[in-house]
């Protein structure tokens, strides 16, 4: 693999809550682009109350930089806020979805 650090290579699932003007502008679309470049699997879901929920599971590096990009501005629409939990891995996603 090529990685020798472990936390670099740790699968974790990183849940990200995004608020802001992120839905109807083609934001869960651009973070599944995003996801499936890095590598990860999850999903990226419109909550009721206007956010975006985004779930990636795969290597901690990966979903740090995931997380980058969705704090960094170049997003659809605009982010206004990012709050994101850490867990442990479970595996419970195969490829990458919007809903």
């Amino acid at each position: 693999m090529g990685e020798t650090g472990q936390d670099a290579a740790e699968s974790v699932r990183m849940t990200a809550w995004v608020r802001g003007r992120v839905q109807g502008v083609g934001f869960r679309w651009w973070t599944r682009a995003r996801a499936l470049e890095l590598g990860l699997a999850g999903a990226a879901t419109n909550l009721a109350d206007g956010r975006v929920e985004v779930v990636a599971e795969g290597a901690r590096e990966r979903c740090e930089e995931l997380l980058s990009q969705l704090k960094g501005g170049a997003t659809p629409g605009r982010v206004d806020g990012v709050v994101e939990t850490w867990a442990q891995y479970r595996g419970s996603y195969t490829g990458f979805a919007e809903r």
